[in-house]
């Protein structure tokens, strides 16, 4: 694990004490330590090792496929908001982006809205502008669907119902989106103040222009949510949003690229530096999902914060599913699950005679999975999930490690992939974006952490 923790280091500390070099270098910083693990692992441990690197290998190609997809798809798109950029306006603004989120994804919807985000506070943008909008946008909000965030998607293809997490996420939702917005609002009030009314009114948008380019790339943004849920054959998915992309890009107008001071520079950035991470996370992520038996007695509070506090320093789509994996090799045993595939493939016939543990999970089969049960298609993954949905309180592990993913992956620059091309897309348009270091000391200790407590004393304190 020495390799993800030097990596680690490096992207807190490198922009901080050498930025020159480190902006040279961290391509070969992040390949090489990535290098390090890859070779470890197909070379140093047995056969079954080199799955694990075949398995996160396409789990990166998936995922920048999307990210990249969406970068240049939403660079295609030019929005011109009109009227000034009143603390009341953005907080709107920021509650229809987190909406957005959640139908969008949270990287469509932070990729979309970024750059209209930054012309409409251009007269007054500050730090504080940057980080709310990945609080808001790129994490919290988009957690009441799985199309919503990487890890809730995850969920979905592991069985978890697709409506099931705004169902049971929605207040947490609500009490996180309140708490930001309104902490927002006090913040960005005191900014605006400062700013002289003369200026605010001689450089905010025009007020009776509203105005929408590149409107043929809303069809590639359908098209790119619309292979999410394309599963086989491999890599059909990721094709598909490639083609798009290359569609999008030369399709669009230079005017709108010039106009969104669009390059691929940010999109570089994310897929190199990600790369070394998702190569280097292999040993935490395999150690945590061996080890999660060991942490104690399984409790709400323990499944919020420890899957929080990793999904911070980890992606937080691959810690969600180590967890979630973890949980069902916790609870789940094979005896189980061959009972119920019996049951399964008889139709449910002599259902009333079997343990109560065993009943639940085939009504919660036929709650949310009726298809497949008619069909007789069910396979473990969603036995499994249906035996946490459907026996006690152990669905309450599940909303707790939902919320954990999406909401404790705004906590740093790595937590969740739009938050780093946010911060790119930002510094590109040379608006102060705090780094690392400051990211955390500045805004995640002194207002998620307090939100996250609250959270937590509401609804997850067991």
């Amino acid at each position: 694990m020495l390799p993800f923790a030097a990596l680690l280091v490096m992207i807190a500390l490198g922009p901080l004490l050498f930025p020159k070099w480190w902006l040279e270098h961290y391509p070969k910083v992040a390949l090489g330590l990535a290098f390090i693990t890859v070779v470890y692992y197909w070379i140093g441990l047995p056969e079954s090792a080199r799955l694990r690197v075949l398995y996160y290998g396409h789990e990166y190609v998936s995922f920048i496929a999307l990210v990249g997809s969406l970068f240049v798809v939403s660079g295609g798109i030019h929005m011109t908001v009109k009227g000034e950029a009143t603390p009341f306006e953005n907080v709107r603004f920021l509650l229809v982006g987190a909406l957005l989120s959640n139908v969008l994804g949270t990287t469509g919807a932070s990729m979309l809205l970024i750059r209209p985000w930054l012309r409409m506070n251009k007269y007054r943008i500050t730090a504080h502008h940057v980080v709310f909008f990945i609080f808001i946008v790129s994490n919290v909000g988009g957690c009441l669907t799985p199309v919503g965030d990487p890890p809730l998607f995850l969920g979905y293809l592991k069985g978890i119902p697709f409506w099931w997490v705004a169902q049971h996420c929605w207040p947490m939702w609500a009490v996180a989106m309140v708490y930001l917005l309104g902490v927002f609002f006090v913040i960005d009030r005191r900014n605006y103040l400062r700013a002289p009314k003369g200026v605010r009114e001689a450089l905010a948008e025009p007020p009776d222009r509203w105005r929408f380019q590149g409107g043929q790339n809303l069809v590639f943004l359908g098209v790119i949510l619309g292979a999410v849920f394309i599963s086989d054959p491999p890599f059909v998915r990721e094709g598909i949003m490639i083609a798009a992309a290359f569609a999008s890009y030369f399709s669009t107008a230079d005017s709108v690229h010039q106009s969104n001071h669009f390059d691929f520079h940010p999109i570089k950035e994310v897929a190199i530096l990600f790369a070394g991470i998702f190569a280097t996370m292999m040993p935490a992520l395999d150690w945590l999902q061996t080890n999660a038996g060991r942490f104690g007695q399984p409790t709400e509070t323990l499944f919020f914060w420890s899957s929080g506090m990793l999904s911070s320093v980890l992606d937080n789509a691959p810690t969600y599913l180590s967890f979630l994996s973890a949980m069902f090799g916790a609870f789940v045993n094979p005896e189980t699950i061959g009972q119920i595939q019996h049951f399964i493939a008889n139709g449910g016939a002599d259902l009333a005679q079997a343990a109560e543990p065993v009943r639940h999970t085939y009504e919660a089969l036929q709650k949310y999975d009726a298809l497949h049960l008619a069909n007789k298609s069910v396979d473990v993954d969603h036995i499994q999930a249906a035996y946490l949905l459907g026996n006690g309180n152990l669905n309450r592990l599940i909303v707790a490690i939902s919320v954990a993913a999406v909401f404790f992956g705004a906590n740093t620059y790595i937590g969740n992939g739009p938050n780093f091309m946010v911060k790119s897309i930002a510094v590109q348009q040379k608006v102060h974006a705090p780094g690392f270091i400051g990211f955390i000391l500045k805004f995640t200790i002194p207002i998620m952490i307090p939100m996250l407590v609250l959270v937590w004393l509401l609804f997850f304190r067991q």
